[in-house]
């Protein structure tokens, strides 16, 4: 496979292994590609993530957001907080 990196890209490359900071131009093209990779995966994650929000909304899962059921969860989260606060100084002693 050929690749054609604009000058701008190829200063970088350039920089970068220079400057140590990878072996070689091959190198900074795998890690590249690794980490396109691994965004790649987590976008669809993500959008795995989001169908299965939107399916199970459809089903009429999960919970009605309304003002009440927000301050319970803060208050709920607060107590949480408050309780592993109180726990981790009781440890210490």
């Amino acid at each position: 496979m050929e690749v054609h990196l604009t000058p701008d890209q190829q200063a970088f490359v350039r920089l970068a292994v220079e400057s140590g900071r990878v072996q070689s131009e091959q190198d900074a093209i795998r890690e590249a590609l690794s980490l396109w990779e691994e965004q790649e995966r987590r976008r669809t994650e993500i959008l795995a993530a989001i169908d299965s929000s939107e399916a199970s909304a459809a089903h009429g899962e999960g919970r009605q957001i309304t003002e009440e059921s927000m301050r319970q969860l803060a208050d709920e989260v607060k107590r949480r907080g408050r309780d592993r606060l109180a726990s981790d100084h009781s440890q210490r002693r």
